[in-house]
């Protein structure tokens, strides 16, 4: 009995550091994955802290709450299955999905530098999406609705970067790879954009301190105070901007694999050039310059899309809509 009991022991053993490796693998494989879905994931950061503001305090960490379980709800859920599934079965589909979330983002983008430089027309176009007079649940409901749907298309970019990262990897590899930057990548994002936005409220806590010697702290709680406006403002900017240009970099290396490469070639060299008049900042320089063009790109779609949503896409929605309802009380 011993003896077996010592073999089943060393078996036992055997099987703990296979899965020990193993882990060790897919934290590998997810770490290097997640970087090179760096880009998006800033991207998501800068985003999100826009569909926060407006709301009292109160409120921010719950909806936070709210959006972050939307998201890992979108890439456990939904996006995980469906790459696994589309990589297996129809690989074609996937650029084509991936560019129609780039046409969303591309649109998202373009309605907010819209409303910056018409507000009147803007608000327009609003009223047509939705009616004005919202009472405070829906108008958080449509909020966080809306924000989860934005990091609907940005989870979907960074599992279509980690299933690229993986093409030698079997389909557990891969399911448990996506899994890991997924949950990884939610709590590193909303946990940032938790800090971000309730980083005015610790200002405020540190500027009332009264304890003996607390000089420095309540400088620094008066400084937190005042400059989160301006640091929300500038990540409003960045989270547009990030949004009109991850959308037409998707576009345009999506029309790449249909055969469409031209314009992707021509950015690709505008870069370049730029980058042999500056030697020294080269890299940098180049980057910005391709990041530019995604970024014109992507605005011209997205402001050829606004009318198109106007006069097209908002109203059929509604007729559906109508439908809907009047089939429900029927």
């Amino acid at each position: 009995m011993s003896v077996g009991l010592i073999a089943l022991l060393d078996d036992v053993a055997a099987l703990a550091k296979a899965a020990a490796a193993s882990l060790d693998d897919v934290v590998a494989q997810a770490g290097r994955a997640g970087a090179k879905a760096a880009g998006v994931v800033i991207d998501d950061a800068a985003v999100t802290p826009r569909y926060v503001t407006g709301f009292s305090p109160a409120r921010e960490l719950p909806i936070i709450a709210r959006i972050a379980f939307g998201s890992l709800k979108n890439k456990l859920l939904f996006l995980l299955p469906a790459a696994l599934i589309l990589s297996l079965l129809v690989p074609q589909a996937i650029t084509p999905l991936l560019m129609l979330g780039g046409l969303y983002l591309c649109y998202e983008g373009a309605e907010k530098v819209y409303e910056l430089i018409m507000p009147h027309a803007a608000h327009v176009h609003e009223a047509e999406l939705a009616p004005a007079d919202l009472d405070a649940k829906t108008f958080e409901d449509q909020k966080v609705a809306g924000a989860v749907r934005t990091d609907f298309i940005l989870s979907a970019e960074i599992m279509a970067i980690t299933l690229g990262s993986l093409p030698a990897a079997g389909l557990a590899m891969q399911a448990l790879v996506l899994a890991v930057v997924g949950i990884m990548i939610t709590a590193g994002v909303y946990g940032l954009v938790a800090l971000i936005v309730k980083a005015d409220d610790l200002g405020l806590w540190l500027a009332n301190r009264s304890s003996p010697g607390g000089a420095l702290l309540r400088m620094i709680g008066r400084a937190l105070v005042q400059a989160m406006p301006y640091l929300l403002n500038a990540l409003g900017v960045v989270g547009t901007a990030a949004m009109i240009w991850v959308g037409g970099g998707i576009i345009i290396h999506g029309a790449e694999e249909f055969g469409f490469g031209w314009l992707g070639h021509l950015i690709h060299e505008a870069g370049e050039g730029a980058a042999r008049s500056v030697p020294a900042f080269g890299g940098v320089i180049s980057w910005l310059v391709q990041a530019a063009a995604s970024g014109l790109v992507g605005i011209l779609i997205g402001l050829a899309t606004i009318p198109a949503v106007s006069h097209g896409v908002a109203p059929a929605w509604h007729w559906c809509a109508k439908r809907l309802r009047k089939m429900r009380t029927a």
